[in-house]
């Protein structure tokens, strides 16, 4: 069966503008989805016109309202199949529950695997995604995700700051492969922080292994939520004798509840993140960098539509 050659972007609500940007990258518009809700709070949503044979992308994003988000996207992809789309391609940018992605302790869930498991049941064919919280949630998918990473961008970004006895830092142990990954870029150090949570949201640094005294910190994580995690580990390094300059570079920006007062207070020097969640004007505060990511997945959702390698546009 030959490869559909038509086009199309569709946007849920979670994150319109960078659905926009994306299509500006391609020369194209968003197509339209008819979305609204029944007085009981029921989602209704369908597009606006014919997609029978389409090669169809829609992007949808896990905002502070994950639950609704992923409700209008399960939605949106079984009003697209039962429109005869040719394929259709879900770009989840940040993908909400990608933390539940193990049992740690008994009788817990794996949240992750049952969402891709949603996905997948209400038609999708393709998932496209930035830096999943673990890289083996790709196979939770009954198909191929692309998985993409920030880090060159992050990089690029860093490099051009001129910056001079830089360690990358890496949280916790968990993100250490990531962090290694970065500082191999940066061609600097890694050092890598262990830590306790005894609780959701809470986290205790118990140790710095790598040499911090007297360098540049550059912490790199995957998100930032309620920022205790960092803040703590900004005060770590601090302790350990790090310079005064603690770069945090994150590629999700979720930042609930405390966190935009947490990271106020704590004094960054710089906070790096991407646009992967809106970042609102009411969460905007002095020392963040928002980095756009839509040129990215505009050449990544190129490639797909043509069949070449993703590769080619990392």
């Amino acid at each position: 069966m030959p490869r559909p050659k038509d086009l199309r972007i569709f946007s849920g609500t979670s994150h319109p503008v960078l659905a926009g940007a994306i299509a500006k990258e391609l020369w194209t518009k968003l197509s339209e989805m008819q979305i609204s809700r029944f007085a009981c709070g029921e989602i209704y949503a369908k597009p606006a016109e014919s997609v029978r044979g389409s090669d169809v992308f829609l992007i949808q994003t896990a905002t502070h309202e994950v639950n609704e988000d992923y409700m209008e996207l399960f939605i949106m992809i079984d009003s697209l199949e039962r429109s005869f789309a040719g394929k259709i391609t879900v770009v989840i940018p940040h993908f909400g529950y990608a933390r539940q992605d193990r049992v740690a302790s008994p009788r817990e869930p794996i949240s992750a695997k049952l969402f891709a498991d949603l996905i997948a049941t209400s038609g999708a064919d393709h998932v496209i995604t930035v830096q999943l919280h673990s890289d083996q949630t790709q196979g939770f998918f009954p198909f191929p995700v692309d998985n993409l990473n920030l880090r060159n961008m992050f990089a690029e970004y860093l490099m051009k700051k001129k910056l001079t006895d830089i360690v990358v830092v890496a949280p916790d142990a968990g993100a250490a492969k990531d962090a290694g990954r970065l500082a191999k870029l940066l061609d600097a150090p890694l050092a890598v922080l262990t830590k306790e949570r005894p609780t959701f949201n809470v986290a205790e640094v118990t140790s710095v292994v790598g040499d911090v005294e007297g360098r540049t910190c550059i912490l790199y994580d995957d998100m930032v939520d309620t920022a205790g995690s960092v803040c703590a580990a900004h005060q770590a390094l601090i302790d350990h004798g790090a310079n005064k300059d603690v770069y945090l570079v994150a590629s999700h920006a979720v930042f609930s509840g405390p966190a935009v007062d947490r990271l106020r207070e704590t004094n960054f020097k710089e906070v790096i993140v991407s646009d992967s969640i809106p970042v609102t004007s009411e969460k905007e505060f002095r020392g963040l960098t928002v980095l756009p990511i839509a040129s990215l997945l505009a050449r990544v959702i190129k490639c797909v539509h043509e069949n070449k390698s993703v590769t080619e546009a990392l």
